[in-house]
Protein backbone atom coordinates (compact mmCIF):
# COMPACT_ATOMS: atom_id res chain seq x y z
CA UNK A 1 0.00 0.00 0.00
CA UNK A 2 2.44 2.69 0.71
CA UNK A 3 4.18 2.33 -2.63
CA UNK A 4 1.34 3.24 -4.02
CA UNK A 5 0.58 5.97 -2.38
CA UNK A 6 2.30 8.92 -4.63
CA UNK A 7 0.37 7.76 -7.57
CA UNK A 8 -2.90 7.91 -5.49
CA UNK A 9 -1.58 11.43 -4.40
CA UNK A 10 -0.96 12.20 -7.85
CA UNK A 11 -4.48 11.67 -9.53
CA UNK A 12 -6.00 13.22 -5.88
CA UNK A 13 -7.29 10.28 -4.91
CA UNK A 14 -8.75 10.62 -1.17
CA UNK A 15 -6.25 8.29 0.37
CA UNK A 16 -9.27 6.84 2.79
CA UNK A 17 -10.87 6.05 -0.06
CA UNK A 18 -8.42 4.07 -2.16
CA UNK A 19 -7.36 2.40 1.86
CA UNK A 20 -11.22 1.06 2.01
CA UNK A 21 -11.17 -0.31 -1.62
CA UNK A 22 -7.63 -1.60 -1.19
CA UNK A 23 -8.87 -3.71 1.44
CA UNK A 24 -11.92 -5.18 0.32
CA UNK A 25 -9.60 -6.14 -3.20
CA UNK A 26 -7.17 -7.93 -0.37
CA UNK A 27 -9.77 -9.69 0.53
CA UNK A 28 -11.91 -11.16 -2.23
CA UNK A 29 -7.83 -11.92 -3.59
CA UNK A 30 -7.24 -13.98 -0.58
CA UNK A 31 -10.35 -15.50 -0.65
CA UNK A 32 -10.27 -16.81 -3.96
CA UNK A 33 -8.55 -19.11 -5.85
CA UNK A 34 -5.51 -19.72 -7.25
CA UNK A 35 -3.94 -17.14 -4.60
CA UNK A 36 -7.02 -17.88 -1.98
CA UNK A 37 -4.45 -18.69 1.24
CA UNK A 38 -7.18 -17.94 3.29
CA UNK A 39 -9.40 -20.13 1.01
CA UNK A 40 -6.90 -23.08 1.61
CA UNK A 41 -6.41 -22.62 5.06
CA UNK A 42 -9.82 -22.68 6.21
CA UNK A 43 -11.04 -25.65 3.80
CA UNK A 44 -7.95 -27.42 5.85
CA UNK A 45 -9.47 -26.45 9.08
CA UNK A 46 -12.87 -27.64 8.24
CA UNK A 47 -11.48 -30.21 6.71
CA UNK A 48 -13.77 -30.05 3.83
CA UNK A 49 -12.87 -30.06 -0.40
CA UNK A 50 -11.65 -26.47 -1.40
CA UNK A 51 -14.55 -27.15 -4.41
CA UNK A 52 -17.26 -27.45 -1.76
CA UNK A 53 -16.09 -24.42 -0.03
CA UNK A 54 -15.91 -22.25 -2.79
CA UNK A 55 -19.44 -23.49 -4.32
CA UNK A 56 -20.45 -22.22 -0.93
CA UNK A 57 -18.90 -18.91 -0.96
CA UNK A 58 -19.98 -17.78 -3.85
CA UNK A 59 -22.75 -15.55 -2.46
CA UNK A 60 -20.57 -13.67 -0.71
CA UNK A 61 -18.29 -13.53 -3.41
CA UNK A 62 -20.66 -11.70 -5.59
CA UNK A 63 -21.87 -9.24 -2.07
CA UNK A 64 -17.98 -8.34 -1.70
CA UNK A 65 -18.13 -7.44 -4.77
CA UNK A 66 -21.59 -5.56 -5.22
CA UNK A 67 -19.50 -3.83 -2.27
CA UNK A 68 -16.64 -3.22 -4.16
CA UNK A 69 -18.66 -1.36 -6.94
CA UNK A 70 -20.62 1.04 -4.65
CA UNK A 71 -17.48 1.87 -2.86
CA UNK A 72 -15.21 2.59 -6.41
CA UNK A 73 -18.54 4.39 -7.65
CA UNK A 74 -19.90 6.09 -4.82
CA UNK A 75 -16.58 6.87 -2.88
CA UNK A 76 -18.90 9.20 0.01
CA UNK A 77 -19.99 5.65 1.24
CA UNK A 78 -16.13 4.88 2.67
CA UNK A 79 -15.29 8.62 3.23
CA UNK A 80 -18.21 8.47 5.54
CA UNK A 81 -15.90 7.26 8.02
CA UNK A 82 -14.15 10.04 8.21
CA UNK A 83 -16.89 11.16 10.15
CA UNK A 84 -17.24 8.57 12.48
CA UNK A 85 -14.09 9.05 14.91
CA UNK A 86 -15.51 12.70 15.81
Amino acid sequence: LPFFMPLVQHFGWDPLWYGVIYLICMQLGLLTPPVGSVLFIGSAIGKIDVAKAVKGLWPFYLAMFVVLMAVVLFPPLSLSLRDWGK
